[in-house]
């Protein structure tokens, strides 16, 4: 049976998905209904379904970066209210892309769609994630050059708000509908996502390596793996450490 993972951050569009779906496609099982995009990350990692219709604006992550950060054998269709650029190239890439309001005749032919790539990638003759896929993730979620380097990030706590120099920041890592800035002098949330965020950090002081996580390269104390070959990073200052994800590990082979 073909497993189903469904990404919106409203509610209703996405009971709206999953009923149509139950209508069209009997036979799919909807293993979740994720809230945000750091929820789907999660569940595609510990569920590992063979689809993940995602929605693209999300809070915390994105579904570009979502699927930007997919390490299995989960194939994506995008939904989105916007019909730019990124739906054109995805048009080329990912498996589909729905546009929202959602209409029956052309989920039936997303349905369409999805089943004939599944039955090739079970026959092995598409097993290995679409290159040109990844290659247009990674641009669409670069987005435009920033003009200046961020020095500052505010961040509200009650009635106060702080300003945390960029160069304090150990990392910044999403966290459900916020994202956490860890710096030295303590943890605060903001609601500005990792992709916004790399568009404005320099990149050579901050890397990402894992699709929640910004790294300032000036507080690493080193690196390790584990019996699995995973590879973790060790902060100065700061007691866990920070899983690197298989797409960016190769930033670390010259250390």
């Amino acid at each position: 049976m073909t497993r189903a993972l469904i990404a919106d951050d409203e509610p209703h569009l996405a009971l709206y998905l999953k009923e149509q779906l139950e209508l069209l496609w009997p036979e799919l099982e909807i293993v979740h209904l994720a809230r945000n995009g750091v929820e789907a990350a999660a569940l595609i990692e510990a569920l590992e379904p063979d689809l993940a219709f995602l929605d693209i604006q999300m809070p915390g992550l994105s579904g570009l970066e979502v699927a930007q950060g997919i390490e299995g054998n989960t194939r994506v269709v995008f939904v989105t209210a916007f019909d730019t650029y990124a739906v054109q190239a995805f048009d080329h890439c990912a498996l589909d892309y729905l546009l929202k309001p959602l209409k029956t005749d052309r989920l039936a032919l997303t349905i369409e769609r999805v089943r004939a790539a599944l039955a090739l990638q079970a026959a092995g003759r598409d097993a290995q994630p679409d290159a040109r896929l990844s290659q247009a993730l990674q641009q669409l979620t670069r987005g435009p050059a920033a003009p200046s380097r961020l020095r500052f990030v505010r961040a509200g706590q009650g009635e106060y708000v702080h300003q945390i120099a960029v160069s304090d920041v150990l990392f910044f890592h999403a966290d459900d509908k916020y994202t956490v800035v860890q710096s030295t002098g303590g943890e605060h949330l903001i609601r500005t996502t990792i992709s916004e965020l790399s568009e404005q950090l320099d990149p050579e002081q901050f890397w990402q390596v894992h699709r929640s996580t910004l790294v300032n390269l000036d507080y690493l104390a080193g690196t390790r793996r584990d019996e699995s070959s995973r590879l973790f990073l060790r902060i100065k200052g700061h007691a866990r450490e920070l899983r690197v994800s298989r797409a960016y590990v190769h930033l670390f082979r010259a250390m």
